[in-house]
């Protein structure tokens, strides 16, 4: 069975899209772990309900190096795959030469646009508004030692209306979101089958 760790900073949506693909058989996997970097996650309760094992290392107590060391030794030899879902820490180190190409990332955007540094949550789609463009989206991409930086896997885009608003945009690319994170990680599980 492929085993998968998702990590996570709020609510948990796009947790419980793979939750929810798990349940209905169209992804093949099982959660081993639920990490997050905020002990009042909302994405924790969802976990739990599911009986999912969950680990806390409070960003508020651990130092971004601190956390992804502890995540390396939480995971290490025990899953496949790593998914960050909403997870505001940036990975660091060893995690990321460890797992090559077996970290992805869900950013709200369509990258190389809105990304880096700062660009997480309601900020990018507040950027986005005051851009002007017409489309924006989402990018599941490999993990590298950079922000938002590593290879492109899949986008999928929505339109830009003129009167969208930060809160209808999200709920447009989050939409969106939970389509494509549970695309991509049936496409790895089926790549890894090869």
């Amino acid at each position: 069975m492929f085993k998968i760790a998702v990590l996570i900073s709020g609510g948990g949506t796009n947790l419980q899209a793979i939750i929810d693909s798990i349940k209905n058989n169209e992804l093949e996997c099982s959660i081993e772990y639920v990490i997050s970097d905020n002990k009042n996650a909302g994405g924790l309760l969802r976990a739990e309900r599911e009986n999912i094992k969950t680990v806390v290392f409070d960003r508020k107590e651990y130092s971004r190096e601190e956390i992804s060391n502890n995540v390396i030794e939480t995971i290490h030899g025990k899953v496949d795959l790593v998914v960050l879902a909403g997870f505001l820490t940036i990975l660091r180190g060893d995690i990321i030469k460890k797992f090559n190409n077996k970290i992805i990332n869900l950013h709200p955007s369509l990258i190389p646009n809105f990304c880096g540094k700062g660009m997480y949550g309601d900020r990018v789609h507040k950027a986005v508004l005051e851009s002007g463009v017409e489309k924006s989206g989402c990018t599941m991409h490999f993990v590298d030692e950079g922000t938002d930086t590593g290879p492109i896997i899949q986008q999928a885009e929505v339109k830009v209306e003129k009167d969208d608003t930060i809160e209808s945009l999200r709920a447009k690319v989050n939409r969106e979101e939970h389509k494509l994170i549970v695309k991509v990680i049936k496409q790895l599980i089926e790549d890894n089958q090869e």
